[in-house]
């Protein structure tokens, strides 16, 4: 294994990552703790072992991250699991900081057998690079979950593949997009801005108002370029994502593409009429949403995660209002800048045949319409994100997602070393110190040593 690979995961986060501090509003679990195995099975279909399975013994341990989703989904679907494989010694190694915590048993190749790729410390394409995860290409190909359908069948998102091979498939469906509070909207009379004019004419009434239009997660930047520049690069390339998968691929001629600086001249509009809060280059993500929450600042680029991370300090009456992009031109198409959080098996993982069951098991309608339900945003299942169990604001990004008006992007993972280079670029460019040739010279510095 590359170690100073992995030592870089530290510093960078990926597209597809859920907020690095999204700790804060979920309570830490124990690492390494024994699952509940007296929990009540569910009565559901998902609950059995399909006929004919082979039976699993032995240890079994699930490494989880524990974020703005929360952990009631996991606690309860391991239950279930222990309930269906009683000879199954479960132990799961979970909690925020858990992805930290575990790395060096990663590096020293004594990993968990079965782990979600979110969160901190994280990367899949690094894992990939470094060895760590169990290639799924051919098992995936035929594989069908434990009520019997074939899971490639079921998935709104297709797994990533790297050089043609599969080693992680996507159970989570996030959209990156732009927050604001419908309250707050039609108390003052503002309309929802459906491209990037009316976005900045809104801001400028809401400025005129006393209140910062615009907030983004400084410390964590991934935030403003998943919700914001992606989707303005996508709309300036006539909303052909392929750009930025070429991007994400360092390819340096893609680089190059016009549509790039188009993008970030966006972030500069705003910047010079002075719409992003000041304060965001400081704080990180909760003191951000927070700030947002208290309605000093009018929009946030976010995850759909938010709402449910910030769940205990939500204002009664605030009512989240979601907007996949608010770059597009006058009539262009809303883009869709999606994400995934990831399911994958460990190389080096010692039981393999509990892992893979597990990932049949998770993969069931009947799981999967509980993560709706538990954890507040959409699976990977088709149908899902629509559930009317869903909060409104995931029905909103359901809405789009299903529209023919929306260019829905892929999930795209940059490499760690790129992706840190475009974050600390674009916080540089928010406040005023580069411009976006600048940003392009110091992305594809970092691409170029990429390619050596």
């Amino acid at each position: 294994m590359n170690l100073k690979k992995w030592s870089t995961m530290g510093l960078a986060v990926s597209v597809v990552l859920v907020a690095a501090g999204c700790g804060k509003s979920a309570a830490p679990t124990e690492t390494a703790k024994p699952a509940a195995a007296t929990a009540a099975p569910t009565a559901v279909a998902s609950a059995a072992p399909t006929t004919g399975a082979k039976k699993l013994s032995g240890d079994f341990e699930i490494q989880y991250f524990v974020g703005g989703y929360g952990d009631k989904w996991w606690k309860k679907v391991i239950a279930d699991f222990q309930a269906a494989n009683p000879d199954l010694k479960i132990k799961e190694s979970a909690g925020p900081k858990i992805n930290e915590q575990m790395k060096p048993r990663w590096i020293a190749g004594n990993p968990p057998d079965f782990v979600y790729i979110d969160g901190p410390e994280l990367f899949d394409r690094q894992m990939v690079t470094d060895g760590l995860l169990e290639d799924l290409t051919d098992w995936y190909k035929d594989v069908k979950n434990v009520d019997g359908d074939k899971i490639s069948d079921l998935l709104a998102q297709q797994p990533p593949q790297y050089d043609g091979k599969i080693y992680n498939i996507p159970f989570v469906l996030n959209s990156w997009g732009i927050f604001y509070d419908k309250a707050l909207f039609k108390e003052k009379g503002w309309a929802e801005p459906k491209d990037f004019e009316e976005f900045m004419k809104t801001s400028e009434t809401i400025k005129a108002a006393g209140i910062n239009p615009f907030i983004h997660t400084g410390k964590y930047p991934y935030y403003i370029n998943g919700a914001f520049l992606y989707p303005a690069i996508v709309s300036a390339n006539n909303n052909d994502y392929k750009l930025l998968q070429d991007m994400a691929n360092n390819n340096l001629e893609a680089w190059k593409n016009p549509a790039i600086i188009k993008g970030l001249n966006k972030i500069v509009q705003m910047r010079d009429k002075g719409f992003i809060d000041k304060a965001s280059v400081q704080i990180n993500h909760t003191d951000s949403q927070s700030l947002f929450l208290q309605h000093k600042d009018a929009f946030i680029p976010n995850g759909l995660w938010l709402p449910n991370e910030m769940a205990k300090d939500v204002p009664s009456g605030f009512d989240f209002g979601f907007i996949p992009s608010i770059t597009q031109d006058k009539g262009g198409k809303v883009v869709a800048n999606t994400s995934t959080s990831t399911f994958a098996i460990a190389k080096k993982a010692k039981n393999k045949d509990a892992a893979k069951a597990f990932m049949q098991f998770v993969f069931a309608k009947a799981q999967a319409g509980q993560w709706a339900e538990l954890s507040g945003a959409p699976s990977n299942i088709k149908g899902d994100i629509s559930s009317s169990k869903a909060p409104n604001f995931v029905k909103d990004a359901a809405k789009f997602l299903s529209s023919s008006d929306t260019v829905v992007v892929p999930t795209v993972s940059f490499a760690a070393d790129v992706d840190k280079a475009m974050q600390d670029a674009s916080v540089a460019l928010t406040i005023g110190t580069i411009t976006p040739e600048d940003w392009v010279k110091r992305v594809t510095d970092v691409v170029a040593k990429q390619k050596k």
